[in-house]
C-alpha cells in the first residue's frame, strides 16, 4: 500500500498531518512533503493512513493498494 500526493491541489489543510505525522509529513511551507513515488505505508499504520487520505478536504491524496 501507497500513499499519494497530488502536490498541485494540495492547499496546506494539515488535516493529514494531524492524523499522523510520520506518513503525512509536511514541507516548510506547509504542503504534503510525500514525493512524486509515493510514500509505502508501513504495516500496522494502514488504518492511520486511510484516515489521513480520508481527511484531505480537496482530495489530494489517494491509496493505492
Amino acid at each position: 500500500m501507497k500513499i499519494i500526493a497530488d502536490h498541485g491541489i494540495c492547499e496546506q489543510h494539515g488535516l493529514c498531518f494531524i492524523v499522523d505525522a510520520e506518513l503525512f509529513p509536511l514541507d516548510d511551507e506547509g504542503k504534503i512533503a510525500i514525493g512524486e513515488d509515493g510514500v509505502e505505508v508501513p504495516a500496522g499504520k494502514e488504518d492511520l493512513a486511510r484516515e489521513g487520505v480520508s481527511q484531505c478536504p480537496v482530495l489530494a491524496l489517494q491509496i493505492k493498494e
